[in-house]
């Protein structure tokens, strides 16, 4: 890796300043929409830009209900507690992925089983998954258990990696076969596609990050999605700390969450939700960049994986080997380009340690070779 590298990625972003990895843009209506809100006092958890949030984004989530909420991580915590997650029980997901994934796990009082992903879609491997169902899993009348640790196996959580899909409509048909429900980690896949079919839209419920270095932001957020309505109507009744509507009284009939986003956000959101597709054509013209000039440099770019329409959220590098890859890490950013590996794995952090898991062979080799570069949008 030489200087020609920076001056090719300065040259793209037209900066010779710091480069970040993915900051946001505001090309469109924010400003009018937040002072809107300031102007009609509503900037706190309701207000119409809520409910028009919630409105729109169901129609592009192709789903039929959508409940907004404060951040990604609340938005998979609720999705597990309404799939039936609950103290005791496994959740089956991916040790390569962002610590959110596990921990809304834990905060939902469950524990987090870790299958391998596939090396093209960095996601969970319906192959690796239905090894270890054939392996571990009993189908007994009161659930799904783990022969290896005796629990309830309540849920299966993917995660689209990068915005990356992965072979979702496998893992949600291996899945039905143990009646596992399936909770979709989509939180980087807004505007990504699988066999023309939405991400967020294969799961019981599914849970999306708007936290600011996501393509579109609401400076944080999340939204929870369901094609199931009365887990819709629950989802909104519990992000809402659980109260019973009433004139005056303060009803809460169950446990509840604080979770609900502000109306000020959703203002923020709803006017970057207007330049999707804008954003979305940048961002494709950037990878054509990369794709068509890093082989230039030595670099192999992360090639789109089959019958996914890409969101090109964080693109990516595959490097040789670990050394090459913190040789590049140090480089880059040394230089003000900021370059990012891809996730520790969970099963290397001191509190997911002990959890179960295979042996994670491909996601063990992305570890050590995958960098993102900067994937923000060019003006």
């Amino acid at each position: 890796m030489d200087e020609k590298f920076i001056d090719f990625i300065q040259e793209n972003f037209k900066s010779k300043d710091f480069i970040p990895l993915h900051p946001p843009v505001f090309i469109g209506n924010e400003k009018i929409y937040l002072n809107d809100c300031i102007d009609s006092t509503f900037v706190s958890s309701v207000g119409p830009y809520v409910n028009r949030f919630e409105e729109e984004f169901a129609e592009f989530t192709q789903t039929k209900k959508a409940t907004a909420v404060v951040n990604g991580t609340s938005a998979l915590h609720v999705s597990l507690r309404l799939s039936g997650v609950s103290a005791g029980d496994e959740v089956i997901t991916q040790a390569l992925t962002f610590v959110a994934t596990t921990n809304a796990i834990v905060y939902a009082g469950a524990a987090p089983v870790f299958v391998d992903v596939d090396r093209d879609t960095m996601g969970l491997s319906p192959v690796a998954l239905k090894s270890f169902l054939e392996e571990f899993a009993e189908v007994k009348p009161t659930g799904t258990f783990n022969k290896f640790s005796g629990k309830r196996i309540a849920a299966c959580m993917p995660m689209h990696t990068f915005g990356f899909m992965c072979r979702i409509d496998e893992i949600v048909n291996i899945c039905n076969l143990y009646n596992i429900p399936v909770v979709e980690d989509a939180a980087e896949s807004l505007g990504s596609s699988y066999k023309g079919k939405s991400s967020g839209s294969f799961g019981l419920v599914s849970g999306f990050s708007f936290n600011g270095n996501k393509i579109i932001t609401a400076g944080g957020g999340g939204a929870i999605v369901s094609n199931d309505i009365e887990l819709s109507q629950k989802a909104k009744h519990l992000t809402t700390t659980a109260k019973e509507p009433h004139p005056w009284e303060y009803v809460h009939n169950e446990l509840g969450y604080n979770y609900r986003m502000p109306n000020i956000n959703a203002a923020l959101v709803c006017a970057q939700l207007e330049k999707f597709q804008e954003i979305l054509t940048k961002k494709r013209n950037l990878y054509d960049v990369y794709k068509n000039n890093l082989v230039d440099f030595g670099l192999q770019i992360v090639e789109i994986p089959e019958d996914t329409k890409w969101n090109y959220w964080l693109m990516s590098v595959l490097l040789d080997n670990k050394k090459e890859r913190d040789e590049f890490l140090k480089f880059t950013n040394s230089k003000g380009v900021m370059t990012r590996p891809i996730w520790q794995l969970m099963f290397k952090l001191p509190m997911y340690e002990n959890c179960q898991r295979d042996k994670q062979e491909n996601a063990l080799f992305l570890e050590e070779r995958i960098v993102n570069i900067p994937s923000g949008v060019i003006l």
